[in-house]
This record gives structure tokens, sequence and C-alpha cells, in this order.
């Protein structure tokens, strides 16, 4: 079936995460807040994009324990996705490209590699189908629904030994971890405290903890460079003092495990960072 990969929620989301990621690797605040404002915007809690990334992304993370568990997701799901404003939808999905098109100066935007991309144009074809209720194909609903739980079920448990928690595959949709860290945080975050968030909220599923790894070793990287450099420019004794004591701290920080503890101290860090180049 016919896939198109600007109209992917899930890959759409991902590339402009990747985007970011690689903005601020490069120091590019000014690139990185444009695409943070056209997520902001775009993803906001009361547009139908919204409504549907949500859906596509319980389905990426959510493991079903049993094809029993999976058909009783792929119903929710089926049930959710079709009160959807598909009319609405189709016309945010409209404004979203017509943003990245316009807005972002990424000439190699679209082709980045997604990881599992076929599994997410299995899930937004699926969705497609949905929507059209009885107008959808009943062959084609089959095949996708056969792929799905596949997807929930199979590939899932041969990446990893430990049972799925079925406090997760009660529910369909499942929070996003960012709005649990978002309610520590009432004050306004920078553009990488955000990108923590979004990272962990798309990463927080066990599978991919390589990635969020990765993203926070680079952060605790950089942070120490500029510490080292900010060490070498002041004049103030008593904060020489304590710069190596901070720059032991940082550099020992365990990125093994990933939890909302590690990630809140990562948050402190960014601010850290932050004070740091805007005080050069």
């Amino acid at each position: 079936m016919k896939h198109n990969k600007k109209r992917n929620i899930g890959i759409i989301y991902e590339l402009l995460l990747r985007h970011i990621s690689q903005c601020l690797i490069e120091d590019d605040k000014k690139s990185a807040t444009k695409a943070l404002r056209i997520v902001e915007k775009r993803f906001h809690k009361d547009t139908e994009l919204y409504k549907e990334f949500r859906l596509f992304n319980a389905l990426v993370k959510t493991d079903a324990s049993t094809e029993h568990v999976a058909l009783d997701i792929i119903r929710e799901a089926k049930e959710a996705i079709r009160r959807c404003d598909s009319t609405k939808l189709n016309k945010e999905k409209s404004r979203l490209i017509k943003d990245i098109n316009h807005i972002i100066e990424d000439k190699d935007f679209y082709y980045r590699q997604i990881p599992d991309y076929r599994d997410y144009g299995t899930i937004q074809v699926t969705l497609d189908e949905w929507k059209k209720g009885d107008r959808s194909n009943l062959k084609s609903i089959i095949d996708l629904e056969e792929k799905l739980v596949t997807i929930l079920v199979e590939k899932k448990h041969v990446a990893k030994s430990k049972p799925s928690d079925p406090n997760i595959t009660d529910k369909l949709v499942m929070n996003l971890m960012t709005e649990k860290l978002n309610s520590r945080y009432n004050k306004q975050l920078n553009v990488e405290q955000k990108q923590i968030l979004s990272n962990y909220s798309l990463y927080c599923n066990k599978n991919n903890h390589s990635k969020m790894r990765d993203y926070l070793v680079n952060l605790k990287e950089q942070t120490c460079r500029l510490i080292k450099s900010y060490k070498n420019i002041t004049d103030s004794d008593v904060l020489k003092e304590k710069i190596d004591s901070v720059i032991s701290k940082v550099d020992s920080l365990d990125t093994d495990s990933i939890n909302d503890d590690l990630v809140s101290k990562f948050m402190i860090i960014s601010k850290l960072k932050y004070e740091l180049i805007e005080g050069k």
C-alpha cells in the first residue's frame, strides 16, 4: 500500500527532533528554535495532529504481552482514530509540511534514516485506513492489522527478555513523559531543556535508551568543556576552587539507567550550560 512519509506523523515528528538535536550539537540555536516553534505550534494539545500523534506514539511504544492484548489495543486505537476530524487533520498536516518546507533550511531533512521505518509506515497506513470507516478495504485492513499485531507483540519480545509491564498495556494512550516532567518545571525552559524532555518522551522505551544515552553523554561532554573554558577566563579565585568539583560531578553522572531523576539532573546541567554560554 502506498505510503507518503511526509504525511506520516511519527516520521515527521522524529525528523523534527533529529533536526533540532543536530542544530544543538552544531550550536545553531537559531535553527533549533525555529524547528521547536513549529513543534509547539503544530502539535498543540488541542489539535487533531496532536491526537493522531499520541495514538501513533502509543502504538510505537506499547508492548503487548499476548496477541489478545494486542487485539484489544488495536480495537481501542481504531475507535479513537475514527473520532478524529479527518478533514481538519489533513489541513493541519498540510500546514505542518508547509512550515517545514518554508522555515527549516535543511536540504537533508526528509532524507535522514529513521529506525523501524517500515513499522512507522505500517502504523500510519493502518491509521489512515481506519479513518475511512465503512469505505475501508476489508482485505487491506486484515493484512495491516496482522502486521500491527506483529509490531506490538513479536518484534518487541524478541528485542527484550523481560515481560512487558501490564500497567502499560492496560491503556492504549500512554501519558507522554514530557507531561509528567513539565509539571516540575513551571519556569521558562530553554531550547535544550525542551529537547531533553522531547527525547525522553520519544525514547523512554528501554529498547531506545541507547539513543537517549548518546544524547545525554554528548550534552555532558559539551558542558564539561564549557566549564573548563570558563575556568581559564574567570578572575574569581573562589570560583576556580569550586569548578573542578563541578566538572567531576557532571562527568560522573551515570547514564546507564535512564529515568526521571537522571533527566531532572540533566535539566539542571542544561541550565548551567546555557548560563555559561550567555555569560561569555
